[in-house]
């Protein structure tokens, strides 16, 4: 997978599952690890773990609320105030079955899915481009195959079903869009882009699908430690190291869904900067 000594990592969504086992994997390669996590005490319980688990000590905690543009705006800013390099940006966290709003109105599982992570890496752009050679790794889902197209009206809308899978698999269509087209832009400048799915993994993702939908989704999925693997080897891996804008499964490259066209990921990046401010 490859040595992480001398490499800072930031690891979104790193409180619990995939995140919290990607975290323990890059540690125990010796990488020093930014824990970005929406509860402080989740967080902090979280560097202990990993800590624990590595006998790693370098390992730190950021605050971040992707569902609150302000918040993500915030730790972008308190990171590169540390002076730090950051050598690979894991945008990790996610959200399925939740309905509702973001603080700044969009609909829930986009927010958080997509647009958050979207303003996060804007926001530390600058200093991956300088920390070079660089990685971005953005964990989506074969989810994405079954999304048609992105509605960009529907994304200010709270989701009508109850599980809001329509909505996470647009979500997850937006995050292999946005890793093609970052690799576009970013070509030449020493930064490259990834796409994972992790598998079907029995993580806290699946926590507001309700009973009792949830134990029969959850069944026959993989653990987070095998799920994290991929994005582990995208992260590491020097077998990609000249790759970008690729999606990834099971550590193999795997072909992205037709439906994600170059058209559609420049539309998405003109809404996203419009959004989030983010050029």
């Amino acid at each position: 997978m490859g040595d992480m000594s001398g490499r800072t990592v930031l690891i979104t969504g790193a409180s619990t599952g995939i995140g919290l086992a990607t975290a323990k994997a890059l540690a125990a390669r010796g990488g020093r690890l930014f824990l970005a996590c929406r509860s402080a005490a989740k967080g902090r319980a979280a560097v202990a773990e990993v800590v624990a688990a590595s006998g790693n000590h370098d390992v730190d905690l950021l605050d971040l609320d992707l569902a609150d543009l302000a918040s993500v705006d915030k730790c972008a800013r308190d990171f590169a105030s540390r002076g730090e390099p950051l050598h690979v940006l894991v945008n990790n966290a996610g959200v399925a079955g939740h309905r509702g709003l973001t603080e700044d109105g969009f609909e829930l599982t986009f927010g958080v899915n997509h647009l958050g992570h979207f303003a996060l890496t804007m926001g530390l752009l600058d200093l991956l481009v300088a920390s070079g050679p660089s990685r971005v790794v953005n964990v989506s889902s074969d989810a994405h195959y079954s999304a048609r197209t992105v509605d960009f009206g529907a994304l200010r809308r709270v989701t009508r079903p109850v599980t809001g899978y329509a909505e996470y698999r647009v979500s997850k269509l937006c995050n292999v869009l946005f890793t093609q087209e970052l690799a576009r832009r970013l070509a030449g400048t020493g930064v490259t882009a990834y796409c994972v799915h992790p598998g079907v993994v029995a993580s806290d993702i699946w926590r507001k699908v309700p009973w009792p939908v949830r134990p029969l989704m959850t069944r026959f999925m993989i653990d987070t430690d095998r799920g994290a693997e991929t994005s582990v080897y995208c992260a590491a891996s020097p077998e990609v190291a000249s790759a970008s804008g690729l999606f990834y499964d099971r550590c193999r490259e795997r072909e992205a869904s037709p439906r994600a066209t170059r058209r559609l990921a420049e539309e998405l990046w003109a809404h996203s900067e419009q959004w989030t401010g983010q050029r």
